[in-house]
């Protein structure tokens, strides 16, 4: 059972392995610095289907059926799932992932929906409530651009703020205790909203609640940022990041050089036209499960820290002129299965 240490964070007594994992990506990530990385890229926004929502379904089908493969399991062999999206009712998850036949947790999370579910699916492994569990989540660049902002066929301009949502998904199947890389500890964020408004410009919005989580991570634990390979944050961008190193040093706190963001790797910002950075749920989901995940897995990094950050806004709340909650999750994951005698 996991050691809870404080309101936000608990320590796990049998650290769950990521046993299996699997990222898929679409045409404009694949171009990019992170392309070489995923299982699977695929040329067709559609992906095969007729609508762009569709096309997302049919992105989180294949990534977990990537996992599944990956881990020589079949769907029968996984106990539970939790799953969510960006769309609405998150039928980019119930839509496909339907015919998998695992029992499921939907959970939203908005782009923090990846490391919720990790933190979820550890707590649950850890009780032994659970055998294998999945987490997984998908963003796709025309769905959401189509119901948060504009249809593609408008063609609005993008502040300079803006970040592309990717097109990409990512899974992981935790088990018990087995090899690296182990599930060593969460932390559970909170809603901070500090009144930013503009949808363009998340990574304002969503950058206090990553210092919060990483804040609380570093305090409830007694470690150091010099303790991990890599703080890695979701997607906020160019201007997020640099928030996030501004408000975290005026608490003494310097993350400067483990910082790694998501959406400032998934493209190159000088080639790609993405102004500020990717975003999106499959963002950070794909880089973890493409990119991390296998340097931890071999030794190559020993620990990181993963908090991938959502903006909770809707654009019903967004137009009623509403500013935009956001949150972020963290999760240790290690190559190694002891802790720090000092923790807790």
């Amino acid at each position: 059972m996991a050691k809870k240490i404080s309101r936000n964070t608990f320590i796990m007594e049998n650290p769950p392995t990521i046993y299996s994992y699997a990222s898929v990506a679409g045409k404009k990530e694949s171009e990019g610095p992170m392309g070489k990385y995923f299982d699977e890229t695929e040329q067709d926004g559609y992906f095969g289907q007729k609508t762009w929502e569709k096309g997302e379904s049919e992105l989180i089908k294949r990534t977990l059926k990537k996992a599944i493969e990956k881990g020589g399991l079949a769907p029968k062999d996984i106990d539970y799932m939790f799953s969510g999206d960006l769309l609405n009712q998150c039928i980019s998850s119930t839509y496909g992932l339907r015919d998998f036949e695992i029992p499921l947790f939907g959970i939203y999370g908005a782009c923090s929906t990846m490391s919720e579910g990790i933190a979820l699916a550890s707590l649950m492994t850890d009780s032994g409530l659970g055998g294998k569990i999945a987490a997984v989540t998908s963003s796709h660049f025309c769905s959401a651009e189509r119901q948060f902002r504009f249809p593609l066929a408008y063609g609005g301009v993008r502040t300079p703020t803006a970040q592309w949502t990717c097109t990409a998904s990512g899974a992981v199947i935790l088990s018990p205790k087995a090899d690296a890389p182990y599930v060593r500890a969460v932390t559970v964020g909170k809603i901070i909203d500090l009144g930013v408004t503009d949808a363009n410009n998340m990574g304002a919005a969503m950058a206090p609640a990553a210092a919060y989580v990483i804040e609380t991570f570093l305090k409830d634990t007694a470690m150091e940022p010099s303790d991990f390979d890599a703080i890695i944050t979701g997607d906020l961008g160019l201007v997020g990041s640099r928030l996030l190193i501004e408000l975290l040093r005026e608490d003494n706190i310097d993350i400067s050089k483990q910082h790694r963001d998501c959406g400032m790797m998934m493209f190159d910002r000088e080639e790609q036209d993405v102004h500020a950075g990717g975003s999106g749920c499959g963002c950070s989901a794909s880089i973890l499960c493409g990119f991390f995940l296998d340097k931890v897995k071999s030794g190559e990094i020993k620990n990181i820290l993963f908090c991938a950050t959502g903006a909770l806004m809707s654009t019903t709340a967004s137009q009623q002129g509403e500013s935009i909650p956001s949150i972020s999750h963290a999760v240790f994951i290690s190559n190694e299965s002891r802790f720090k005698e000092n923790m807790g």
